[in-house]
């Protein structure tokens, strides 16, 4: 799924002015139910690339080796959950499940805390958080979920924080 940030799509562009009046980028967010939001695992603001970056060549990890990493993250899930029919990776878990194989340090659990009652985020997205943030611990081979993991987890939540006071 994918939306603009705003109804002119120059919210947070470096090059071109919102010409969205007040209160316009909160009613075009409202269009998207909350119960939909916290279907969504991962949202983003992707910002413009600059013309002269497109052809440019990032510094950054291989394709081959971001494989490798992801094939052994699904081996791991694949392990975890052999014994459950029908569950096969971290998005496909339950409740129960989430509370078996996320389990939360109090450091984990503050940073939860926190998001919930700064985003609103609701039990199916602190899930959501949850699961993801199990995903980026098996990407990084931990068996434990960190703290950074959740708060890597979290930053994935954009839509759930307020949009940035561009438009006006």
């Amino acid at each position: 799924m994918a939306t603009q940030g705003c109804p002119c799509g120059h919210l947070g562009s470096p090059v071109h002015a919102c010409s969205c009046g007040p209160g316009v980028v909160d009613r075009y967010h409202a269009r998207i139910s909350g119960p939909l939001l916290d279907r969504i695992d991962i949202h983003l603001r992707v910002p413009a690339v600059p013309y002269a970056e497109l052809g440019r060549d990032a510094p950054g990890e291989p394709s081959a080796a971001i494989r490798r990493r992801v094939e052994a993250a699904r081996e791991r899930q694949r392990e975890r959950f052999r014994s459950l029919s029908g569950v096969h990776a971290n998005a496909h878990m339950g409740s129960r499940e989430v509370r078996k194989h996320c389990r939360q340090t109090p450091e984990v659990a503050g940073i939860l805390r926190t998001a919930v009652e700064r985003l609103g985020l609701s039990a199916r997205g602190c899930h959501r958080v949850l699961k993801l943030a199990r995903t980026i611990a098996d990407l990084a081979a931990s068996e434990a979920i960190e703290e950074a993991h959740v708060r890597e987890a979290i930053q994935y939540r954009a839509l759930d924080r307020r949009p940035t006071p561009a438009c006006g």
